[in-house]
């Protein structure tokens, strides 16, 4: 099958990663959009452990508070202040921000182990793999606090 731009930029949207990654995982699935987003979600852990060892030297604090009662604070780190500064990284730490606010994990193991809220097919873990994974670096949640009103 021959890959078209559209279906490259159908991957690409759907999963955020970069085209000549979209176009190999196309490839290799012989066309099969679903079946690059699976050989995707496999390499994004492998792209994620070769990372392990890069040295974070940025990041943002993302926060969130639900009703005025109830609210988290992340610090989620990087290599670089050109990933720190993209959108998407802070859209991240809001929503990472938002999962400690929900689920009020006790430490930073539980908080990677816990289902992510708004798809409980991943895990926060699964997630922080994906970003390395779209952004090219080593992210990780450094700290986080949450507060309670009640």
């Amino acid at each position: 099958m021959e890959l078209t731009t559209g279906i490259i930029k159908q991957l690409r949207d759907m999963t955020g990663v970069s085209v000549m990654q979209c176009r190999e995982a196309l490839q290799e699935a012989g066309g099969d959009v679903q079946g690059a987003v699976g050989i995707l979600k496999r390499h994004s852990g492998a792209s994620a452990l070769s990372k392990a060892n890069r040295e974070l030297k940025a990041g943002l604090i993302g926060s969130y508070t639900h009703d005025g009662n109830i609210g988290a604070m992340v610090l989620l780190s990087c290599e670089t202040d050109f990933v720190a500064k993209n959108p998407e990284f802070a859209a991240l730490a809001r929503e990472l921000a938002m999962q400690v606010a929900a689920m009020d994990p006790e430490t930073a193991d539980d908080l990677l182990e816990q289902p992510y809220i708004k798809d409980a097919a991943k895990t926060v873990h699964n997630l922080l793999d994906e970003a390395a994974q779209k952004f090219g670096e080593r992210t990780e949640i450094s700290r986080f606090a949450r507060l309670s009103a009640r």
